[in-house]
């Protein structure tokens, strides 16, 4: 889903907030989706979560680590050194999309977003699954067996999951860019609105639990 790459969103610092609450990390690890591929800057959905959080949870911060065209075998590589680099409480994976798009084999993906939500628990982050879907002109079997793969994993990993990011747009061409694959403006505060029923809860609680919750101990180094 294209080549550009985004950056980090700004880093935090380990000062108390003004409500004298410790700060809280919440990473981002997608694709151009989450990463404001062709978008004006500061409007992807991304940017608009942490406006929302900036206004009713500021304890938290995010830390957005999605590149543009990242597959599920790069999120893989990559995510060890995003856990050490960022320490997040919470982790929103929004992977696989390429991988479909490339004809890659569903049981790579499987393995790769499974290997990224243990590490994620290894280090102490609950996470959130943002599951994708591909159209059907790639096959009903193939399409259906990718739609499940997200849910399959959030069985298996008691994770949060989104089943499907784009639910509330896909079937609305006036929400796309031009290329017909990724949302524009216009769509992201609708993608944030499909996220944050599952997500607000996960904000919700406490530090021990949410830090805690089918992971382990919290690891700090």
């Amino acid at each position: 889903m294209g080549t550009s790459l985004a950056g980090l969103a700004r880093a935090g610092d380990n000062a108390r907030d003004a409500s004298g609450n410790d700060p809280r990390t919440l990473l981002v690890v997608g694709d151009s989706i989450s990463a404001e591929y062709g978008l004006p800057r500061g409007t992807g959905w991304v940017a608009l979560l942490e406006q929302r959080l900036a206004a009713g949870y500021p304890s938290w911060r995010v830390a957005n680590a999605s590149i543009s065209g990242e597959t599920s075998a790069g999120g893989r590589t990559r995510m060890p050194r995003l856990l050490e680099r960022h320490a997040p409480d919470l982790v929103i994976l929004e992977l696989g999309a390429n991988d479909a798009l490339r004809g890659l084999a569903l049981e790579s993906t499987r393995a790769n977003l499974a290997a990224m939500i243990e590490a994620s628990h290894e280090a102490g982050a609950t996470v959130l699954l943002a599951g994708m879907q591909v159209p059907p002109n790639y096959g009903k079997a193939y399409t259906t067996e990718f739609a499940n793969l997200f849910r399959l994993l959030a069985d298996e990993f008691e994770t949060a999951l989104v089943p499907f990011l784009l639910s509330a747009i896909a079937t609305d061409q006036a929400r796309f860019q031009a290329d017909r694959i990724h949302p524009n403006a216009s769509a992201q505060p609708l993608m944030l609105d499909t996220l944050w029923p599952v997500l607000e809860p996960l904000l919700q609680a406490p530090a021990a639990t949410a830090s805690g919750s089918g992971s382990g101990s919290r690891r700090r180094n």
